[in-house]
């Protein structure tokens, strides 16, 4: 019989996605790091270990097997397994070191930025707990392609795959990747682009990190959005103060109110973010003649331009653009996996041999096995059957939230064409900060939309709403506490 004490290290759960033996393999290998298992003390047989686990005894032996290759067991012969003697004193916890609780003199002297002290989004770390997650830029579970994704990550965990990736590409990128962004994906967008005018980033918003230190110095005017994406105004804020605000109505970013002096224009143009109003074709001309003439540069952060509800989307700025003032930042972390964090830039070739040289000192390439995944993903057709179950879904989503703003006259929005948010006005009595945090105590998870505005005197009255997250089937539950509390506040 099996020592009662082994009995603590194991909880196996057979619903994990994690096979058995590997939960054998981590339990062990957590036991011998916090000192539990000792290098003299023998491990359980495999049958011993098999039978009162209640597991195949394959599975322990192939388990032990993949410890002693990795070097945290020894067998010993007619003695069984130990823990290795290197191993325990590698892995075993150290002491605690004595916590130091005040600044160290050099943090006044020598740090330049605080990036800390930016106003910024606060996102909620239990959404998924909450029964009414309304929160922005996550996937409800129903909509995420596990099955697809399974597959693509097995395949690319191949041997000969593996050789392909697990190597260091300097400042390459995974060409089956790139092959796929041109010829399944910009397409959609009308943009066509060798593979010397792509360059993949670890999203979106490193894709702009990377623009704002090649573009922008201290003198450089850039004009953003307002209200807009918060981290975008962050990191142009670091490089230049001749930030300069431009409003947002019903077409988007208003192109009259941009003064010529502008050098760089950054716009959300397919759902603008926080409003989701989609970019009129006549504003998109107004826009790409404005920086014809005053010989200034658009980054367009085409922001979930698959969720279009209309049967054909606007053209992208870049497919629209005649003189090569558009630089476009793509993306498959919003709207596709947010965890994922993969994007890419589409520029001419000049700029994009600067830009590949610049992320060559930041991280040298995006890891090689996503790019590798992504594009097998892309290749089999998943990627876009996944966008057409998405754009179905929200559909109906958009139709219940739009019908409960329509019919509630405390609130009011934008029309949108698709994508994921409400950008919706309540009361202007009501602190949408305030308001969110009693609803949450209602298990309802909305954003308040104060860190979407330029200036301090921004209007408290807003809230940013996301579909994405939440079950269909509590929308309308949902709408009707946050409706309440609005009401319970106004008394």
């Amino acid at each position: 019989m099996m020592d009662e004490m082994w009995h603590q290290f194991f909880s196996l759960r057979r619903d994990k996605p994690r096979t058995l033996q590997l939960q054998i393999r981590q339990q062990l290998i957590d036991a011998i790091s916090g000192g539990l298992i000792r290098p003299k003390e023998p491990l359980p047989s495999s049958r011993e270990l098999a039978s009162e686990l209640n597991v195949a005894r394959n599975t322990v032996i192939a388990a032990y097997k993949e410890l002693e290759f990795d070097g945290y067991i020894n067998a010993q012969e007619r003695r069984g397994y130990f823990v290795s003697v290197t191993s325990y004193e590698q892995l075993s916890d150290a002491e605690p070191s004595t916590v130091v609780e005040e600044e160290p003199n050099w943090m006044a002297r020598l740090i330049t930025k605080k990036p800390s002290t930016k106003v910024n989004i606060v996102k909620s770390v239990d959404w998924q707990k909450e029964p009414y997650p309304f929160t922005v830029g996550q996937l409800e579970h129903s909509l995420i392609p596990f099955y697809e994704w399974r597959e693509v990550v097995r395949h690319s965990s191949t041997v000969p795959e593996i050789k392909k990736w697990n190597i260091d590409h300097v400042d390459s990128d995974d060409p089956s990747l790139i092959k796929q962004i041109q010829s399944k994906v910009l397409p959609k967008r009308g943009i066509w682009a060798n593979k010397k005018q792509i360059l993949i980033t670890a999203g979106s918003q490193n894709a702009i990190y990377i623009l704002a230190n090649l573009l922008v110095g201290q003198n450089t005017s850039v004009c953003i959005e307002d209200p807009g994406y918060p981290d975008v105004r962050n990191i142009f804020s670091f490089k230049t103060d001749k930030l300069k605000p431009v409003a947002v109505d019903r077409e988007g970013v208003i192109v009259d109110n941009i003064k010529p002096s502008c050098d760089l224009v950054y716009t959300t143009p397919s759902h603008q973010y926080p409003t989701g109003v989609t970019m009129s074709m006549e504003r998109r001309k107004q826009l790409l003649e404005f920086a014809h003439e005053n010989g200034a540069v658009i980054i367009e952060d085409d922001y979930e331009a698959e969720i279009n509800f209309l049967k054909k989307p606007h053209p992208s700025l870049k497919s629209l653009d005649k003189h090569n003032n558009v630089i476009y930042v793509g993306s498959f972390s919003k709207a596709f996996a947010p965890g994922l964090r993969l994007g890419y830039l589409v520029a001419p070739e000049s700029f994009i041999t600067e830009a590949r040289a610049l992320r060559r000192l930041m991280m040298r390439h995006v890891p090689a096995n996503n790019q590798r995944s992504v594009a097998l993903f892309i290749g089999l057709g998943h990627y876009h059957n996944m966008f057409a179950k998405i754009r179905k879904t929200n559909k109906e989503r958009w139709d219940l939230i739009n019908e409960k703003i329509k019919n509630e006259p405390l609130l009011s929005c934008a029309p949108t064409l698709g994508g994921s948010t409400f950008w919706i006005k309540i009361p202007e009595s009501i602190d949408s900060k305030l308001l969110c945090e009693e609803l949450l105590k209602k298990g309802v998870v909305l954003r308040p939309g104060h860190a979407s505005f330029f200036c301090n005197n921004h209007p408290q009255n807003y809230l940013h709403l996301g579909y994405s997250a939440i079950d269909t089937r509590k929308i309308n539950r949902g709408m009707g506490l946050l409706i309440n509390q609005i009401k319970l506040m106004m008394m």
